[in-house]
């Protein structure tokens, strides 16, 4: 793609149900030109995430929806490659909220700015969105400060094999705990209990899943580290020991779903008669704890106490399709997008 060339993808109209490409529209503009106090930043990979689809949505979450009109809202990592500004030098690497596009530009007055990524840190850029990015921020706040594992307790991870549950799951047993990851495909629960030493994995598409994951808990679940919500969510809080914890990372299952469909889970009051501790986790509450996590996340990966895995889509022009296969879980690992062609 030409160095004076922009594409981007903003979003034409709200989705309905669950997402579909053609909300968003390609658009191709020239490179912006950074003003005052501002960088320009070329975009080398895009994380894709569930959260995608709720900022989407007209309604504000944790942060404001993307307008009509707007480029998607997206976390990448990129390189500065001009700058007017001291706090971003030309060639430095730098990550954040980038968006769907070829060149994003940039402030160290954003209130979310990029953050500068450390020149010699001894990981692919990759892991900065992965396993030292949000993904394995996520891990590691919903697991030790909200789900505390102790030695010998169970912990259920669903969506054990995305960016998040597969980090997740490996944390808790270096914590010592008994960790049992659902997962979309039995090629996934195989990665989980072969290579990420997983105690087990059930293949929700299985008819039986839910006598295997009860049979997979014989002595109840501590800590639910939800990410899926709806059928799943409601067969682990049936299995929870008294004053277990729910770690409410995600409820994928649900985004996109309205006030007439089927919401799940239906059995809430496993929460007063099991008295459960639940609390939702949107990872900006912890931001300005990242620097000792990522230190210490760091010294595990380099261990080989924690893997990581990716899927990689080639080429910004199909993030679109990617998203969608986030979705049906044709990721292993955390889902990203090579964004040069």
């Amino acid at each position: 793609m030409s160095a004076t060339v922009n594409r981007r993808f903003i979003l034409r109209e709200r989705p309905v149900g669950d997402f579909a490409p053609g909300v968003l529209q390609r658009v191709v503009e020239a490179v912006p030109t950074p003003g005052p106090g501002q960088a320009l930043v070329r975009n080398l990979y895009l994380s894709l995430d569930p959260t995608n689809r709720i900022w989407m949505n007209e309604e504000p979450s944790y942060l404001p929806p993307v307008a009509l009109g707007e480029v998607m809202r997206g976390i990448g990592v990129g390189q500065v490659v001009a700058s007017n500004t001291s706090a971003y030098r030309v060639g430095a690497k730098v990550g954040g909220l980038l968006g769907w596009q070829d060149y994003a530009i940039i402030s160290a007055n954003d209130a979310l700015r990029p953050s500068v990524i450390p020149s010699l840190l001894p990981v692919p850029l990759t892991s900065t969105l992965g396993v030292l990015g949000t993904n394995g921020m996520t891990a590691y706040f919903g697991l030790l400060h909200i789900g505390k594992p102790k030695r010998g307790e169970t912990v259920v991870i669903s969506a054990a094999a995305g960016g998040v549950g597969s980090i997740a799951g490996q944390i808790a047993k270096i914590y010592g705990a008994r960790v049992v990851g659902i997962a979309g495909t039995h090629d996934k629960c195989n990665w989980l209990t072969q290579e990420l030493g997983f105690d087990a994995a059930i293949c929700r598409r299985d008819a039986n899943w839910r006598e295997q994951l009860a049979a997979a808990c014989p002595n109840g679940v501590d800590i639910d580290f939800e990410n899926v919500g709806g059928e799943i969510m409601e067969a682990v809080l049936q299995l929870m020991n008294t004053h277990g914890r729910v770690v409410l990372c995600g409820m994928i299952s649900q985004y996109g779903k309205t006030t007439t469909d089927n919401i799940a889970p239906r059995n809430f009051g496993e929460i007063l008669i099991r008295r459960l501790k639940l609390q939702g986790l949107i990872i900006l509450d912890y931001m300005h704890r990242f620097p000792p996590a990522q230190l210490r996340m760091l010294w595990w990966l380099k261990r080989g106490k924690i893997k990581e895995r990716s899927t990689i889509v080639q080429n910004l022009d199909n993030a679109p399709q990617a998203l969608v296969q986030l979705f049906n879980g044709e990721n292993i690992g955390k889902m990203l997008v090579e964004i040069g062609e």
